[in-house]
C-alpha cells in the first residue's frame, strides 16, 4: 500500500507527522466552512481535496505501522497503539464525507441563490429554513466529527509515544563523555 522504509527509517514514524497535522487542520477547516458559508465559498473544492488527502494518509500510515509492529519486540504498548490506530479511519471517513457534502451543498445553495435574484431578504427566500437547519446540522456534525478525530489522533499519538519511549530514557541527566 505504501513504503515501509524511507532512507532506512521506518516510514510510519515519518508518515505519522502528516496525520498529526492534517487531521486537526481538516477538522478546523471543516468547522470554519460549516459555521461561515462565505468561508466555504472561499475554500471551494480545497476543503474536500484536503479531506481526501487526510483520508488517504491514514491507511498509508496505518499500513506502515503494521509493518513496523512486526519488526519490533512484542510489546503490549505497541499492540494498544496499533488498536487505537485502527480506530481513526472511521472518523476521517466522516470528515471526508461531511466535507464533500458541505462543498456540494454550498455549490447548490450558491446556484439557487443566484437563480433567485428577486428575493432580497434571506428569510423570504424559498428553502431558507431548510438551509438553516442543514447549516446547524453541518456545524454540529463538524464539531462532533472534528472533536472525535482530533481526540482519537491525540490518543493514538500518546500511546505511540509511550510505546516508543518507555524504558528508553532516564529522568536524570546522563553525564557527557569526559565530564565528571
Amino acid at each position: 500500500m505504501g513504503p515501509t522504509l524511507i532512507n532506512g527509517i521506518p516510514a510510519h514514524v515519518l508518515f505519522v507527522h502528516v496525520v498529526v497535522v492534517l487531521v486537526p487542520l481538516t477538522a478546523l477547516a471543516l468547522l470554519a466552512c460549516a459555521v461561515w458559508p462565505q468561508q466555504a465559498r472561499r475554500f471551494g473544492p480545497t476543503l474536500p481535496v484536503l479531506a481526501a488527502v487526510t483520508l488517504v494518509s491514514v491507511p498509508i500510515t496505518t499500513h506502515a505501522g503494521e509493518w513496523l509492529k512486526h519488526h519490533v519486540a512484542n510489546d503490549p504498548l505497541v499492540r494498544q497503539h496499533a488498536e487505537l490506530g485502527d480506530g481513526l479511519l472511521p472518523w476521517v471517513v466522516g470528515l471526508f464525507a461531511l466535507a464533500v457534502a458541505l462543498w456540494w451543498t454550498q455549490r447548490r445553495t450558491r446556484a439557487a441563490s443566484q437563480a433567485d435574484t428577486a428575493a432580497v431578504d434571506e428569510e423570504v427566500r424559498p428553502g431558507a429554513r431548510a438551509r438553516g437547519a442543514l447549516r446547524v446540522a453541518a456545524v454540529v456534525l463538524s464539531l462532533a466529527l472534528g472533536a472525535g478525530a482530533v481526540v482519537q489522533t491525540y490518543r493514538i499519538g500518546d500511546s505511540g509515544a509511550r510505546a516508543a519511549w518507555h524504558d528508553n530514557f532516564s529522568t536524570t541527566r546522563t553525564p557527557e563523555p569526559g565530564s565528571r
